[in-house]
């Protein structure tokens, strides 16, 4: 689950007091074991085994743009499931299970288990809007077997919204599944007028068939003999093919997917270090964040939120995925920022929470999107989406030292700095909040939008509107991004205004949100900006984005290096001593790699760079105890001396694209990596490397027209760096 987006205005503190069920869904359990392949906008969750359960009330399964095609895939032996033994999902599109016959007796003969081997492997295909499986039978022994394999298959053709339980759609008409040779196909006739369907192809054909989706082979094998058997899924539909995508059929899949794959690592910035650990994590997460490139349009490319609940384009999330990547490819952000601003709201429209200038928060284009019956087509309920929208272009300038973007964006982003004065702050007082009006919107706004996520000490939720904490803070960057980039055209009087604006916030914000001397208030609430005087993790992004009062800082990063908010692994949502805290709780006291990453480089901008490397050090540790080093969403906020590795969340998506963001984030910060691409320079200020760790290789830094391999080395206390090559024109700076 990705920050609790899309869910309804309820009260949802029941379903979060139970963490087998995602937050404001009823239907869902845990996925923490999930074996999850995708490849461009189709995905696939199974079972550790390889199986979709073929009962109700999980989220595994086959989908493709917000439906699931496919919701039971169940393979028996002799009417029981195999044994697995072994599994493997490295390449990320592609899975391999090791599975061996149970125990059986078949005929009036026993049948030892792992007397046969069951080798399955599957490739998802979004170039082929496909799911290619293949399974190898061997007999290991010195005898002929034969027994009988099935393979049952169903589909409901649910919405993502049904399957999480949060709204009753209307239904169109699933068909019965019909069989036509060595083809199965599975159809449906939505309520929104698209014709879905799965088409399922046998090679060999089935040596029998059943009329609810069932496949049988009578499988014969002499001593050693190996078997292959063939199932191809083939997602169409209406709308597909009205648009005139191709519908090819391959049996099985090319070598497209495997170099594309290995194209995206090697176009990549490229780091290698001494630590075996921190190469696996850094490989992971840029495999990961490989995996969630999702198209929209022709050849537009954006980072899809998380797999499996929020495979979409989100505002927010989009954004803060590619602030986090641009020292490793900045043409992602480019494409988030063009096509966030094709979406970018024209109109008032209450339904969809639209305003002009105003950028969306999620877009959907499933069947209840079709139909209406949901605002995301697209929703603008977020506050936050439109400010980091502006830091993201001035960020993506500095890397890249390209001011044609910003030129061809200039009627767009007046629309959004006029959206946070106009309509961000509605009653004037200079802070931008928000309040929800609508029946199926986000109560929270901001990136904590469970609905308990925000509250106060005596543990009452904030009252609206709500001005946060955070939200301030972006919006203070973005006005300071945008007068730099406006006095680099020659508007000096627009970048005079936007930099008064910004300052005069930042004595605003250190008056107002400024608690007892000690630490910022979560937020300000109500008509009479009532404190919510609650220590979260949010103040640290005050330190993010430079709103923060060099003496706040210090302050600030004592309170969330305390016992109270760091748990030993990362910084905790919500402090241990507040009154709501519970390190199950969404947004109340869990840790969030995403969060701990941005916490980490506000430190950084305030030279506290010991307590940045200390989250680095913890979320690397962290990492470790993750199956395949890759870092969830969320994981528990239990202290690491209670039981000594993380609590996993049960319902975390994984991958969660800024999670997968949030080591290579951290380690361009510890590293002090400062752009200047318009004047072709690098800065590299108080280099650092976190413990255990004493030499990291950078190859291919892009900077404006230039690019550079850097080596950093440990010596004692000081870290060394040397410029190994530098290829065009680029000045690299060290600033110890």
């Amino acid at each position: 689950m990705e920050k609790g987006n899309s869910i309804a205005l309820a009260d949802l503190s029941a379903d979060q007091e139970n963490p087998e069920l995602v937050p404001g869904t009823r239907a869902i359990k845990g996925i923490t074991d999930a074996l999850i392949i995708k490849d461009g906008n189709v995905f696939f969750l199974s079972e550790r085994d390889g199986n979709v359960p073929l009962a109700q009330g999980h989220g595994f399964g086959l989908y493709y743009n917000d439906c699931r095609f496919l919701n039971g895939y169940e393979l028996t032996v002799g009417g029981r499931k195999a044994e697995v033994l072994v599994r493997n999902a490295e390449r990320d599109f592609m899975a391999a299970l090791g599975l061996f016959n149970p125990d059986l007796r078949f005929n009036g003969r026993d049948f030892p288990k792992h007397s046969v081997e069951i080798r399955w492997e599957r490739v998802a295909s979004g170039e082929y809007c496909s799911l290619f499986d293949s399974i190898t039978l061997q007999n290991l022994t010195s005898e002929p077997i034969s027994f009988p394999l099935a393979l049952t298959f169903s589909s409901a053709f649910e919405d993502i919204f049904t399957i999480r339980g949060l709204f009753a759609g209307n239904r169109g008409t699933v068909h019965p599944p019909i069989w036509e040779g060595n083809l199965l196909s599975l159809r449906y006739d939505g309520a929104d007028g698209i014709a879905r369907e799965l088409a399922i192809r046998f090679s060999p054909a089935p040596d029998k068939t059943l009329t609810d989706g069932v496949a049988q082979f009578a499988i014969k094998l002499r001593p050693k003999e190996r078997r292959q058997l063939l199932i191809s899924l083939y997602v169409s539909s209406s709308e597909m093919r009205a648009r005139g995508k191709k519908r090819q059929r391959p049996d099985r899949l090319t070598n497209s997917a495997v170099e594309e794959q290995v194209r995206w690592l090697e176009e990549k910035t490229r780091i290698q270090t001494d630590s075996g650990l921190l190469n696996r994590i850094m490989d992971r997460s840029l495999r990961d964040l490989g995996m969630l490139r999702n198209e929209l349009g022709e050849e537009v490319t954006y980072f899809a939120a998380g797999v499996p609940w929020f495979v979409a384009l989100f505002g927010r999330d989009s954004i803060i995925t590619a602030l986090q990547t641009l020292a490793y490819d900045s043409r992602i952000a480019g494409q988030t920022i063009r096509l966030l601003a094709e979406y970018q709201g024209k109109e008032v429209n209450p339904w969809r929470e639209e305003e002009p200038g105003k950028i969306l928060h999620e877009l959907r284009v499933g069947e209840m999107a079709h139909l209406n019956e949901i605002p995301h087509t697209p929703y603008y309920g977020t506050i936050d989406a439109t400010p980091l929208w502006l830091v993201l272009i001035g960020k993506h300038a500095a890397w890249t030292g390209d001011i044609g973007l910003f030129k061809n964006l200039q009627p767009q982003i007046e629309a959004a700095l006029n959206w946070i004065e106009q309509y961000g702050d509605k009653d004037g007082d200079g802070y931008v909040e928000y309040e929800c009006t609508i029946e199926k919107g986000l109560a929270n706004q901001g990136w904590k939008d469970s609905g308990d996520g925000i509250v106060n000490a005596d543990g009452s939720l904030a009252t609206p509107p709500i001005a946060l904490i955070e939200v301030q803070g972006y919006v203070y960057e973005a006005k300071r991004e945008m007068a730099s980039l406006y006095r680099r055209v020659g508007e000096n009087d627009r970048a005079d205004e936007l930099e008064q604006q910004a300052k005069d916030l930042r004595v605003c914000v250190n008056r107002d949100f400024w608690v007892s001397d000690s630490y910022y208030a979560l937020a300000l609430q109500g008509t009479d900006n009532r404190v919510a005087a609650v220590l979260s993790s949010n103040v640290g992004h005050a330190c993010w984005s430079g709103i923060a009062e060099k003496e706040h800082a210090r302050k600030v990063a004592d309170h969330l290096l305390s016992e109270q908010m760091f748990n030993g692994w990362g910084i905790r949502t919500l402090s241990a001593a507040a009154l709501r805290y519970n390190p199950l709780a969404y947004h109340l006291g869990t840790v969030w790699p995403h969060d701990n990453s941005l916490i980490a480089a506000g430190f950084k901008r305030y030279e506290l760079d010991e307590a940045a490397l200390r989250i680095f050090g913890g979320l690397m540790e962290a990492a470790m105890h993750f199956e395949a080093v890759r870092l969830p969403e969320l994981f528990g906020g239990f202290a690491r001396s209670d039981y000594g590795i993380p609590v996993s969340y049960p319902v975390a998506c994984q991958p969660q694209a800024w999670s997968a963001g949030a080591m290579p984030y951290l380690l361009t910060t510890v590293l002090g990596l400062e752009p200047d691409g318009f004047e072709c320079r690098l800065r590299i200020v108080r280099p650092k490397l976190p413990r255990n760790v004493n030499r990291v290789e950078v190859h291919g830094l892009q900077v404006g027209q230039g690019s550079t391999d850097l080596l950093f080395e440990r010596h004692g206390d000081q870290v060394a760096v040397r410029v190994l090559k530098v290829t065009g024109k680029l000045k690299v700076v060290v600033e110890q």
